[in-house]
């Protein structure tokens, strides 16, 4: 485990209400770091690519992941949230990086958010 991955899973998952997270590098969308079993590797470039389009399209369709639709309830500059029928998704940039969180049933979205958003923070005030 790197320390990357120890840093998602110390700081969202451990909070109980971050199903799971990753870290994808905004130069070349790979993966830098994510939780057990959360694989997005081939998601990683929408993710990312999200940001960089037009955020109308993002609001107005949302996104697919997973093979699930996932409507938009926020998109800026700096955050994208989804919500599905049942959990949520949680994308937030910084300089060098999208931060990526899940929630499922039974958690608190604005826990997850305000979680997601915390690390953000901590990434850019480090200049990442």
């Amino acid at each position: 485990m790197n320390q990357a991955q120890s840093l998602l899973i110390d700081s969202l998952t451990r909070t109980k209400h971050v199903a799971n997270a990753a870290l994808i590098k905004i130069l070349d969308s790979s993966v830098l770091a994510m939780t057990p079993g959360f694989n997005i590797q081939s998601q990683a470039p929408v993710f990312v690519q999200a940001f960089y389009k037009d955020l109308l399209q993002v609001r107005r369709e949302g996104l697919y992941f997973k093979e699930r639709h996932y409507k938009c309830v926020r998109a800026d500059d700096q955050s994208i949230y989804l919500k599905g029928k049942d959990n949520g998704l949680i994308l937030v940039k910084t300089r060098a990086f999208v931060l990526v969180g899940t929630y499922s049933q039974g958690m608190y979205p604005s826990v997850c958010v305000e979680a997601v958003e915390k690390l953000a923070d901590y990434f850019r005030g480090k200049g990442n």
